[in-house]
């Protein structure tokens, strides 16, 4: 094992330490909170053959950039960006080594997508709390990482044993998302509150939202059409899933994220399939979206297809590491 410094050099908007969020906080009033595109964190982490759940960077808006001071094996994952390593384009979605002293960049399309998630193999050295280092701004728990913000790494990853001129190290079953340029559609399972608002599951499914700029980690507020329901009766407050389309007072469709309050006392019409959720956290404003009705059945034959799917490239990456000479600690779960 040894210490690696990443020395940045750009960040993005915000660009915080990230993972996939609290375990066993809601029943004390605490959001789970993670990656708001838990898909991406989790292939990011694996293709570097890390845990599903380790700390990684998650970058919003803006060029992600630094500097490690010793050789690095990282892979960028989400938005749709520009890599480069000393200059040098790279993909992502892949596993890539960075060498010592060139500079790595990522500068993400924002228009299809808003945040790029940095893995790097090994343990980033960052604060956590209650057992995890996803930020909590309402809790003072920021994360930040900002421009001139040394990182140490702890890595047992020296390099791979192959020659240059060899084919491509890796040719991997990456499950990597389509961002449309159109509007993205979003799958939903309706709740009982859709029976308490007549007409509003044809007006969500008929019309076309827009992402405000008003959104943020609590929820996607979207512009265009909602109901609201015909008796002034009062909601009693209850607790509300991630993705769940709440309808406030205002004429506005909020999808709540995952540092959503718990509990709610607006009508919830419908929550997003576990499958969509990742589209949701790369939504930025401007995006349009369109959602579509689904059963419960279905939602889950489809978050089942795409576990199989991350499920495969983590036995993949633990097959080419091995032929390529490195074999990364057995990945653990939190």
């Amino acid at each position: 094992m040894r210490t690696v410094a990443l020395d940045f050099t750009r960040t993005g908007w915000t660009t915080t330490f990230q993972d996939l969020g609290r375990l066993d906080t809601e029943r004390r009033g605490v959001p789970t909170g993670g990656a708001a595109d838990q898909h991406s964190a989790v292939v990011a982490s694996l293709l570097v053959g890390n845990p599903r759940g380790a700390t990684l960077i998650e970058n919003l808006g803006g060029e992600l950039a630094f500097v490690p001071d010793a050789d690095v094996l990282l892979a960028v994952t989400g938005a749709p960006a520009r890599v480069t390593i000393g200059g040098a384009p790279m993909g992502s979605w892949s596993p890539l080594v960075a060498p010592a002293g060139q500079e790595v960049r990522v500068h993400a399309e924002v228009g299809r997508g808003t945040r790029t998630y940095l893995a790097v193999n090994g343990t980033l050295a960052a604060p956590t709390l209650l057992g995890s280092t996803a930020p909590d701004a309402r809790m003072g728990f920021g994360q930040l990482v900002t421009r001139g913000s040394r990182v140490l790494l702890e890595t047992e990853f020296r390099g791979f044993r192959r020659r240059f001129f060899e084919p491509p190290l890796f040719r991997l079953p990456v499950p990597v998302p389509r961002f449309a340029e159109g509007p993205w559609v979003v799958d939903v399972v309706a709740s009982h509150g859709v029976h308490a608002i007549p007409g509003i599951r044809e007006v969500i499914e008929e019309a076309e939202y827009v992402v405000t700029p008003r959104s943020d980690h609590v929820g996607l507020r979207l512009a265009g059409p909602v109901l609201h329901p015909d008796t002034d009766a009062e909601i009693v407050s209850h607790g509300v899933p991630v993705g769940a389309l709440q309808i406030p007072h205002a004429d506005e469709l909020i999808v709540l994220g995952r540092y959503r309050s718990l509990t709610a006392g607006y009508p919830i019409v419908g929550v997003t399939s576990r499958a969509s959720l990742p589209l949701l956290g790369q939504a930025g404003p401007g995006q349009r979206l369109r959602f579509r009705w689904t059963d419960r059945d279905t939602a889950i034959r489809r978050l089942a297809r795409r576990e199989a799917e991350v499920c495969a490239l983590e036995h993949a990456v633990a097959e080419a590491f091995a032929a390529a000479g490195f074999r990364p600690p057995l990945p653990t779960t939190k």
